[in-house]
């Protein structure tokens, strides 16, 4: 079963970063918009020389031109916000771990995303100070560590099980509507944090959902065109409306055939697949 999480235990010795991003098993489900320019980038002899490449093939560029390119985090002045640092010079900031890794790998699948998220936080952060953070931003922030994009078929299954993920119905949304992630749903996971669990995944990870819908259309197109509608569609959605309530809780090893065991009992767990607090529906 490639790409299924197992549950079992490892005794294995840590691996440095290097051996860890070239070990990752890109076959998981949850790698699937990233799996394109990960796959190869995560071989390179020098990552960071790697991604940068990858970015000057793409001509990405940040919400105010500047070319985007991936610089060491000592790069980044002491005392100079993150998120202003990449607006004002177009740099990322990236250190050599897998948070990192796969933030830059978001860049280069999602690049119209990260880049309104960009400005969102960098705008905040110019009107009111770094230090003062704001639901705005704290929306952004979720959004970029550890959000899952769901694409839901325009009509009623769709509708359906987008009503039952909202109001935390798991056993209706992963088992009595199960056979709707084949043919209504597909899920793209966006959060860089969230990626970085899932190199070691366990049954608690939970997502932050960002949930749309599209026509029957999208779900005939091949992955890199999906991707590519994914991110116009979304970050032509994102505002100054955001907030950290625009997103839905995403238990992701709920999701079917994302985890090896999944029966009846697997959604019971309350700790994991928690009912929705009183007066959030």
């Amino acid at each position: 079963m490639q790409g299924v999480y197992r549950h079992c235990s490892s005794a294995s010795a840590p691996l440095n970063i290097t051996a860890r991003i070239r070990a990752l098993d890109w076959g998981h489900s949850w790698h699937a918009a990233v799996r394109a320019a990960g796959e190869s980038i995560a071989q390179a002899q020098d990552l960071r020389a790697a991604l940068n490449a990858a970015t000057a093939e793409q001509q990405l560029q940040n919400h105010r031109g500047l070319p985007l390119s991936f610089v060491p985090q000592q790069a980044l002045p002491p005392g100079t916000a993150y998120e202003a640092y990449i607006s004002a010079t177009g740099q990322v900031p990236t250190r050599d771990n897998l948070h990192d890794f796969f933030n830059a790998l978001v860049w280069l699948s999602f690049p119209l995303i990260k880049r309104q998220l960009n400005a969102l936080q960098a705008g905040e952060i110019e009107r009111a100070g770094a230090k003062l953070r704001g639901r705005l931003r704290d929306a952004a922030t979720l959004f970029d560590e550890n959000a899952a994009l769901v694409v839901l078929r325009d009509g009623t299954p769709g509708r359906e099980l987008a009503q039952a993920l909202r109001e935390r119905r798991w056993h209706d949304a992963f088992i009595g509507q199960r056979a709707a992630f084949e043919t209504d749903c597909h899920i793209f996971l966006f959060g860089h944090a969230l990626m970085e669990k899932l190199a070691t995944p366990y049954k608690a990870i939970t997502a932050h959902a960002w949930l749309l819908t599209a026509s029957a259309d999208f779900f005939e197109l091949p992955l890199a065109a999906q991707t590519a509608w994914i991110d116009n569609t979304i970050a032509r959605q994102l505002s100054h409306d955001l907030t950290p309530s625009s997103l839905t809780p995403l238990p992701v090893m709920g999701v079917p055939g994302w985890s090896e065991r999944q029966d009846a009992a697997f959604y019971m767990d309350a700790e994991v697949f928690r009912p929705p607090r009183m007066g959030s529906c």
